[in-house]
């Protein structure tokens, strides 16, 4: 009698199923006879039904390590490239120490060990076959991880940089940014020319950036053309108060803009830059400088920059303003005229006599007169002059007054 297949739907449908492909295996069958058909037929019906009950086995990355290494003849010593050293080695194979992405990317290119295995216990999902726009082992690691830059990330400097591929990703996750040869360094002395700053270091400076412009949640989108030299020279007055320059940050995230302060990195020598975060331009200040006058003119400098040069072409321009060579580029002549003039008209500066004769009255005469801060005077004449110790009396700094905005967080090493 012809029995009929059935979808298995419970324990004893499976047993009854298991007796009868038994008793089918033990006959001998014809090729292509109906108990031939009906034993394909159960086979498969019992297997569907195994997997919907069986968990999948989950490959096992050391498992897959060690299986390769008893495949062809490999010792820990010879794990050593892949890891780095032979105590690494020893805990990784002990379970005590977590595969990194720079490990696993060597073995899976260098033993043939799947990618899906390796990357089995991982957080992220990560392509080994991504080619990154970045390399990861060029960027300023220590002074970002002393920054608290990788902030989810809980242990010691020598923890970090075992994962140092891991956070960079992370770190950059959401900035479609990469490496590019914008700014210049001041030049030493005894050179003509400038120096190109450390790509990376800016490149992590400007991740950074935005992600703290980003946080200051900006209400109103900027008007392309509300810049006006008028708004400038009202945004100019306000340095004759004590918070002027935070007064200056609300006034300009009333405009739509966005005004944050990052520190610089070592030996980079950035005062400051002007970019675009989609529609939202962006100015950011490093006050390496302590002085309230170099506050005053970096920010309208990079004011002129989002007023007259940022564009879709042009997302993100970074400035040394004591940078000779760069200063004759078109860009920063006009953004270095720009902001003298807004602060100083230069019909002003010359009927005040302060070139011929800088004396404290005077500086105070024209402050008062333009309704700014005495130390932008002084700071001109000292500009004009090249005589540093003019009007020394006269002088405030400015980082104090953003000290919860430039604190570093940083985490021991």
């Amino acid at each position: 009698m012809k029995q009929q297949v059935k979808v298995i739907k419970t324990q004893r449908d499976y047993d009854a199923a298991i007796v009868r492909l038994s008793a089918l295996m033990d006959e001998e069958m014809t090729p292509g006879s109906s108990k031939e058909a009906e034993l394909e037929l159960l086979a498969l019906v019992i297997e569907s039904y195994e997997r919907s009950k069986v968990e999948p086995v989950q490959l096992d990355a050391i498992e897959a390590i060690l299986f390769r290494m008893d495949q062809i003849g490999l010792k820990k010593v010879d794990l050593v490239p892949y890891m780095g050293s032979l105590p690494k080695v020893s805990e990784v194979l002990a379970r005590k120490r977590p595969l990194n992405l720079a490990m696993i990317r060597k073995l899976h290119q260098g033993l043939g060990i799947p990618a899906d295995v390796l990357l089995a216990q991982t957080e992220d999902a990560v392509d080994l076959g991504e080619v990154l726009p970045y390399d990861t082992s060029k960027f300023p690691f220590k002074e970002m991880f002393a920054r608290g830059y990788f902030k989810d990330f809980c242990g010691t400097l020598r923890d970090a940089k075992d994962k140092t591929e891991e956070l960079i990703r992370g770190f950059m996750r959401g900035f479609n940014l990469q490496p590019i040869h914008q700014a210049r360094l001041r030049a030493p002395m005894h050179q003509s020319g400038s120096r190109l700053m450390d790509d990376y270091a800016l490149l992590a400076w400007h991740v950074a950036v935005l992600r703290k412009a980003r946080e200051l949640k900006i209400k109103s989108p900027y008007v392309k053309g509300s810049l006006t030299e008028e708004r400038l020279r009202e945004l100019a007055r306000l340095s004759r108060f004590e918070q002027g320059p935070r007064l200056a940050q609300e006034f300009l995230a009333d405009m739509g803009i966005a005004l944050v302060f990052e520190d610089h990195f070592s030996k980079t020598y950035l005062d400051g830059a002007a970019m675009l975060d989609g529609d939202l331009p962006v100015v950011a200040l490093t006050l390496r400088h302590d002085r309230l006058d170099n506050f005053w003119f970096a920010l309208l400098h990079e004011l002129v920059h989002v007023q007259r040069h940022l564009n879709p072409e042009r997302l993100f321009i970074a400035d040394n303003l004591e940078d000779k060579v760069h200063q004759q580029t078109t860009e920063e002549r006009e953004a270095d005229a720009g902001a003298r003039d807004i602060l100083i008209p230069q019909a002003d500066w010359l009927a005040s006599g302060l070139t011929a004769e800088p004396a404290m009255e005077a500086a105070m005469a024209l402050a008062d007169k333009l309704r700014i801060h005495p130390t932008i005077v002084a700071g001109r004449v000292r500009h004009e002059t090249g005589n540093w110790r003019l009007l020394s009396s006269i002088k405030a700094d400015v980082r104090r007054l953003f000290a919860d905005q430039l604190q570093e967080l940083a985490q021991p090493a």
